[in-house]
């Protein structure tokens, strides 16, 4: 059997979930900490809160005081609630919150039902009362004031969402009004991805914005300046933030202005003042790419901007201060080796703390409370953290290497691989390459409970390959896998198969792929290519395969910036990349475990069935497919961890079983 409730591995991948040792990661909203938990206990979760001097306490001795029980609201409801975060009415930092709008997923889809709440009485404004209520949809909602929303939703006239499923129209709703009688007040097409507004408050400095996503890596912006809206004239693929009153431009392709081209992959900085007077000679570079390095995250605290950089997929930090209308580099920090650093400010209105969240493939996430001075001194890694997660499995015989491979047109592919220490090169050991390759996603270190036991304990050799379609070396790393390139990404996963194979790590035999959503079409891909080459089993979840009719369903309008128009590419190269369209009478395949799910309304789980259907019908297929849908839980995930361990159980196991594991 390869799972169940008595199944000694679901059982502990349940406890692992359900372990009440997880680290409680905090926001901090106004002078309360807010933290949301899942456990045995509270299987869809408890929104909670307490104070500084609780939350320093070991875990076990935190006093918390319950805010929202969904588990206890689902029953009064009748209804399968998943969380899905809240939005703050942000009124200043001098200003004690009070009311925000949480937002509650029927199952787990995308779609949120979205209830307006009082923080100070812990429950839900009525609507007899005037508070906020919108169905599940889903909606773009923010506030402008405190009695006055800022939504896109779906009213059901014709216009009101696009092609792709997502908001187009922008209304303003008064507090006491009819949804239904909010004025339109900015307006996109129905072709683009979606259309969005914010009003919000950075550090001291009122933003208000609207934008057009046109694709999925192209916007319009226009931004509200001395009370009049100005479209930004900047390049359609620019991504634009703020920090305080200054803008922040990351840039996907080249840039000139004024004599001056900034590269691709750069991160630009200009005050509002001088960019809306055309003086763009100010501009500051924050960060310029180069072969090596690339940027990957930016997170601000009150006066310091820290860039996350990966450096040959290994991290970097990169310090700013703004300090009275400048930007003044402070340092860079490079001690991390292979594993993540994620920062998060702990009150960027008010602080230069940070929460900063180290993590690696064997070493259990720690959480420190960080300072700028501790980042740039290399002092993070010396303190004690904060809170750790404990060690879920047995890692003290294994070792993290990082390797690199040349892929079919000789550009090196690096990856990660997690095995015992003194691995036999022999061909014997069990394999799992895990690959993505795609919107920009970059696949870097973190730590996993359920790998460690169900894979790395078992002896198993776990691969992470950076493929091309990521971010790991930054825009172009992305941009040459697109649409009519996108071949080069699954040559890339197959050149790192094949160098697994050559090193002696294992043999196709013993080599398992797998891979979720855009990942998906990664293991379809790897299926009709050449997996009787290369794989001895493939797990492919919630996946894209039918590439001829991908932009018809539910999200996948939205995707064409990647993968192409099948209106208009289909001829000239989606056809290639078409799974479903690719699969051959003549070839017998390898087993391969397709997982999908009836909640998923952002990938149609019409790809798996038919794909699934297809592979039944198949003269070799019958016996070698195997396919699993799961009710509840959206794209990828499971409403609550027996799902989730369940869902876990089967994949890895089948795994195991399926490359000669005969206990499995």
């Amino acid at each position: 059997m390869l799972g169940g409730s008595e199944d000694p591995l679901y059982r502990r991948l349940l406890d692992i979930y359900d372990s009440k040792e997880k680290i409680t990661h905090v926001a901090k909203t106004g002078q309360l900490y807010y933290n949301f938990w899942q456990d045995a206990d509270h299987v869809r979760g408890v929104w909670r809160c307490t104070t500084w001097e609780e939350f320093r306490k070991p875990p076990a001795e935190v006093s918390w005081e319950t805010v929202l029980d969904v588990d206890a609201l689902g029953v009064q409801d009748g209804a399968s609630w998943v969380w899905h975060g809240k939005v703050l009415l942000h009124e200043g930092p001098e200003i004690e919150p009070e009311l925000c709008l949480v937002k509650l997923s029927p199952g787990g889809s995308d779609a949120d039902e979205v209830r307006e709440f009082d923080l100070k009485k812990r429950q839900f404004v009525p609507e007899a009362e005037g508070g906020f209520r919108l169905p599940a949809c889903k909606s773009q909602v923010c506030y402008f004031d405190r009695d006055t929303l800022i939504v896109g939703t779906d009213l059901g006239k014709e216009g009101d969402m696009t092609d792709s499923g997502y908001p187009n129209r922008v209304r303003m709703w008064r507090r006491g009004t009819q949804l239904a009688d909010a004025p339109v007040v900015f307006e996109g097409s129905t072709t683009d991805v979606a259309t969005f507004s914010h009003r919000y408050l950075d550090r001291g400095v009122w933003h208000e914005v609207r934008s057009r996503m046109v694709t999925f890596y192209t916007s319009e912006y226009t931004w509200k300046h001395g009370g009049e809206w100005k479209k930004l004239d900047i390049p359609e693929d620019m991504s634009v933030s703020t920090f305080k009153d200054t803008f922040l431009l990351t840039l996907r392709s080249d840039w000139s202005v004024n004599g001056c081209t900034f590269k691709q992959g750069a991160l630009l900085s200009i005050g509002l003042e001088a960019f809306f007077a055309g003086d763009l000679s100010s501009i500051t570079v924050l960060f310029e790419p180069s072969p090596s390095e690339s940027l990957q995250s930016q997170c601000g605290t009150l006066n310091f901007l820290i860039l996350g950089l990966l450096s040959d997929v290994k991290t970097k930090l990169k310090v700013w201060e703004y300090k009275a209308g400048a930007w003044h580099h402070r340092g860079d920090q490079t001690d991390y080796g292979m594993e993540s650093i994620d920062l998060r400010a702990v009150d960027s209105d008010c602080s230069d703390d940070l929460w900063a969240t180290v993590s690696g493939y064997i070493r259990p996430s720690s959480l420190y409370l960080a300072s700028i001075g501790s980042i740039l001194e290399g002092k993070l890694l010396n303190e004690p953290p904060l809170k750790a997660l404990p060690h879920f499995f047995e890692a003290g015989d294994l070792e993290v290497q990082q390797h690199f491979t040349p892929s079919k047109d000789g550009t090196m592919i690096p990856y990660f691989q997690i095995c015992k220490k003194g691995l036999k090169l022999d061909g014997s050991n069990k394999t799992l390459l895990y690959g993505y390759g795609g919107f920009e996603v970059s696949l870097t270190p973190g730590y996993s409970g359920s790998r460690g036991c169900a894979w790395l304990e078992q002896g198993g050799v776990w691969v992470d390959a950076n493929i091309r379609g990521g971010s790991e070396y930054g825009p172009q790393w992305h941009q040459c896998a697109k649409k009519a390139n996108r071949r080069k990404c699954y040559e890339d996963f197959e050149a790192v198969a094949e160098d697994l194979i050559a090193r002696g790590v294992t043999r196709r035999q013993h080599l398992a792929c797998r891979g979720g959503s855009n990942g998906g079409l990664l293991i379809g891909n790897m299926l009709v290519r050449r997996s009787w080459e290369l794989f001895g089993a493939l797990v492919c979840e919630v996946p894209l395969l039918d590439m001829k009719r991908f932009h018809k369903l539910l999200a996948g309008a939205s995707w064409m910036g990647e993968y192409g128009d099948p209106d208009k590419d289909w001829d000239d190269f989606l056809h290639e990349y078409s799974p479903y369209h690719n699969v051959s009478d003549e070839t017998a395949y390898p087993p391969i475990f397709f997982v999908t799910s009836t909640k998923d309304d952002r990938v149609h789980p019409a790809h798996a069935r038919k794909m699934v259907a297809r592979m039944l019908s198949h003269p070799t297929g019958a016996a070698t497919t195997l396919y699993y849908e799961n009710i509840e839980g959206g794209h990828g995930g499971a409403a609550d961890n027996k799902q989730r361990a369940y869902m876990d159980t089967l994949k890895f196991k089948f795994c195991l079983k399926m490359l000669g594991d005969v206990q499995a």
